[in-house]
């Protein structure tokens, strides 16, 4: 006998989309805890509320057309993460943005909005992150820094699906320094490393960078550290020139945006401000006391590991019907009743 055919849907097929949109978001607050599962539920929400004509996939079970680009780690914060959106009408790309951040949860903000038939899609090649490490002294900081730059590789293991696995650090960095107005200022209590870490697989993560400067150098901070991604975009032509002729080892501590080792600019989308050819970023923090730098966040939990206290869960998102979404001091609540 035959191979039996496989039903097919009923119906008209779906509507077919007819603009893509690039939306550059930050990840802010609480929600640098989300999982990037969480955060594709949140939107998938956000999209039904602000009512965007999003397109789907056909099918059985069809699917919202939105895809990301290399999520920021759970519990990292993040000021460029990136998703391309399928819409079935044009819309006007700044009116999007304002519904759709109208209708995301806090702590996940729409920054910019680009239509992919104005400019191409942005190449994320590389990330730059700035670490706040809590209770390092700046020599010690720059001393880690040092060695770990000196070395020509900084292996580390991670825990995967697969089991324990080595992982080269030092291959994925292009550039490191800490940034000069903490060291400066001796009563910050803090060293603050900025760093452009190419994208790679299997991926490099600022928390590996931290492992090899606990294993190389003994760094440990007093409390965890506070990860945040300012900038996602193509890798500077200088700089990958520099790392192809004298290799990794050879990097050394660029200047505040004078080396070129970093994240280049493309050309300007027209009519916007840049959201698809990836955000550029100063090298030096803004403007203003720099004892400011490492001033406690306004909620100790987002110091904290996910689950290590309950936060206020008043403003969390709902269920397309309205309901309260139950959170997981509910869920074992219900399970020792029961």
């Amino acid at each position: 006998m035959g191979r039996q055919q496989q039903p097919r849907p009923t119906g008209p097929p779906p509507p077919s989309a007819v603009q893509r949109l690039v939306i550059r978001y930050a990840k802010r607050g609480r929600m640098r805890f989300a999982s990037h599962r969480d955060i594709a539920r949140a939107v998938e929400r956000g999209v039904r509320r602000a009512d965007l004509p999003v397109a789907h996939s056909a099918g059985f079970s069809p699917h919202p057309k939105i895809s990301y680009s290399g999520g920021a780690p759970t519990g990292a914060a993040s000021e460029a993460e990136y998703m391309e959106i399928a819409l079935t009408a044009r819309l006007d790309p700044d009116n999007v943005r304002v519904r759709l951040d109208a209708a995301l949860p806090d702590g996940i903000d729409v920054i910019e909005v680009a239509d992919l038939a104005a400019a191409p899609a942005p190449r994320l090649e590389a990330s730059e992150w700035k670490v706040v490490l809590p209770g390092v002294a700046a020599d010690d900081a720059a001393s880690a820094v040092g060695v770990f730059l000196a070395s020509a590789q900084a292996e580390v293991e991670r825990l995967t699906s697969n089991g324990i696995r080595q992982l080269d650090t030092r291959a994925g960095v292009v550039s490191l320094e800490l940034d000069r107005r903490a060291i400066a200022d001796e009563q910050t209590g803090c060293a603050i490393p900025r760093m452009v870490v190419r994208h790679m697989t299997p991926a490099v993560r600022p928390e590996d960078i931290l492992a090899a400067f606990r294993q190389m150098s003994a760094l440990e901070p007093s409390s965890p550290a506070l990860v945040t991604r300012l900038a996602q975009g193509p890798l500077g032509t200088d700089a990958a020139a520099a790392l192809a002729e004298v290799g990794p080892q050879r990097a050394d501590l660029p200047g505040s945006g004078s080396s070129g080792a970093g994240i280049a600019a493309e050309a300007p989308v027209p009519g916007g401000r840049g959201a698809a050819q990836g955000q550029v970023m100063e090298t030096c923090l803004d403007a203003g006391d720099a004892s400011t730098a490492c001033a406690a966040p306004e909620s100790a939990y987002e110091q904290l590991p996910r689950g290590a206290e309950w936060p206020d869960e008043a403003n969390c998102a709902r269920e397309p019907d309205g309901r309260d979404r139950p959170n997981a001091r509910d869920r074992a609540t219900e399970q020792r009743v029961s």
